[in-house]
């Protein structure tokens, strides 16, 4: 188990390309890196690195990173080694490092799906087909579409003030379907209000 949860020094975006792209399963960027990258952009520094990928192709994801990577499945504010073979049902996060005494790397979300549909976790009838929920640069690194990705940061317990910061600079790049999509979404979550509707 590890607790040195600040030790990040994250690797690149094109680090992260060079990594993934040799795993053959589908995987975008995310969290605020993937906002940047919509907007060809680097609005603020970034502490850490995530990395999508559909909880299907977990095995797959194990298979091509064990052995250069450390991977720790973070459950209840604990850090644990992920073991060979272990499925991980309900484990959303896991975190790679070099090895025990490196810093953390890059962190690894894993989404739920349903056959062709990616499931927002939060509330399970906001869908989107898997297909449908990423963009590519035009590097041709894969991304999560930027009204998902702020969709994660409005519905998480509490909002950062990054979170805010990240809306605040992708709001004028989002189109008039992505504006709705987004308060669609957010509306099916928090029926009773949220801060960034009147934004949209």
């Amino acid at each position: 188990m590890r607790l040195d949860i600040d030790n990040w020094d994250p690797i690149t975006v094109s680090e992260i390309n060079e990594v993934f792209s040799k795993i053959p399963i589908n995987w975008c960027i995310a969290g605020g890196w993937a906002l940047d990258i919509h907007i060809s952009k680097k609005t603020r520094v970034h502490k850490d690195i995530d990395v999508i990928i559909f909880r299907e192709d977990q095995q797959v994801l194990y298979h091509y990173l064990n052995g250069a990577w450390d991977l720790y499945k973070a459950e209840n504010g604990k850090l644990v080694s992920w073991k060979q073979g272990e499925y991980l049902g309900s484990t959303n996060d896991i975190w790679v490092s070099k090895d025990a005494y490196s810093s953390w790397a890059f962190q690894i979300m894993l989404v739920d799906t349903d056959n062709d549909e990616w499931i927002y976790r939060r509330d399970k009838s906001i869908r989107a087909s898997k297909e449908k929920i990423m963009h590519k640069s035009q590097d041709g690194i894969p991304y999560i579409k930027p009204e998902i990705q702020l969709l994660y940061k409005a519905g998480a317990s509490i909002i950062r003030n990054k979170d805010l910061q990240d809306f605040q600079n992708i709001l004028p790049f989002l189109d008039t379907r992505e504006k709705e999509w987004l308060k669609d979404a957010i509306n099916k979550q928090f029926p009773c209000g949220h801060s960034w509707l009147k934004c949209l």
